[in-house]
C-alpha cells in the first residue's frame, strides 16, 4: 500500500514541518512555481483562484522548485518575500523541492505516479524546444507551473501542463467538479 499524500513530511516556507493533512477534505491544486520563469504571472491568478474557491473548501498550494532552467534559485525567505510582496500570495507556500529526477520528493513521487498524464504536455513539449531548451520525458513534471488537482480524499484526479493559466476553462471545470462532490 502505498503513502497516503497527506502522510508525506513536508517543510513550510518558514522552516515549520507539516504535512497536507492540514488540507484533509479540502480540494488541492499542486503547484510547482519558480519566481524568474515566464510562467511566474501565473502567481497572481493562482492567487485569484485560492481566494474564488477557498470558502468551499479549495487551496492552491505551491512547493518552490529550482529544476527547470535554474528559475528558482532564491532561498525559502526570499521566495517568501517575492511571492508576497510582487503577487500578494495567501495560498500556503511550501520549502523548495526537487520535483524531477533522482532527487525528486517523496511528494512528487506519489503525485506522478497517481497521475503520470499531464494534459496538453505536447503543446508546451514544442515550446520548450523552439527555445532551445530539452524537455523532461514523461512522466516527469515538464516545466515550472505544472498543476496537479487533488480531491476531498487525497487522490489525484488531473494534472495540467505548465501553460494551462489559472482561469482555463477545463482548470476551472476540473476544480469546480470535484467542489460539488461531498
Amino acid at each position: 500500500m502505498s503513502e497516503s499524500l497527506y502522510d508525506i513530511p513536508l517543510e513550510k516556507i518558514d522552516g515549520a514541518r507539516a504535512t497536507l493533512a492540514e488540507h484533509r477534505g479540502s480540494v488541492l491544486l499542486v503547484v510547482n512555481v519558480a519566481s524568474k520563469c515566464g510562467l511566474t504571472p501565473q502567481y497572481a491568478g493562482l492567487e485569484k483562484l485560492h481566494e474564488t474557491y477557498r470558502d468551499r473548501g479549495f487551496s492552491v498550494v505551491g512547493f518552490p522548485a529550482n529544476d527547470f532552467g535554474g528559475q528558482e534559485p532564491g532561498t525559502n525567505a526570499e521566495i517568501q518575500d517575492f511571492c508576497q510582496t510582487s503577487y500578494g500570495v495567501q495560498f500556503p507556500m511550501y520549502a523548495k523541492i526537487q520535483v524531477t529526477g533522482s532527487g525528486k520528493h517523496p511528494l512528487y513521487r506519489q503525485l506522478i505516479s497517481a497521475q503520470p498524464k499531464t494534459e496538453n504536455r505536447d503543446a508546451m513539449e514544442k515550446q520548450l524546444r523552439g527555445y532551445g531548451m530539452t524537455p523532461t520525458s514523461a512522466p516527469e513534471v515538464l516545466w515550472n507551473f505544472e498543476k496537479f488537482l487533488v480531491d476531498r480524499g487525497g487522490g489525484v484526479v488531473g494534472r495540467f501542463g505548465p501553460d494551462t493559466a489559472p482561469d482555463a476553462a477545463p482548470l476551472l471545470k476540473a476544480i469546480e467538479g470535484e467542489l460539488a462532490k461531498r
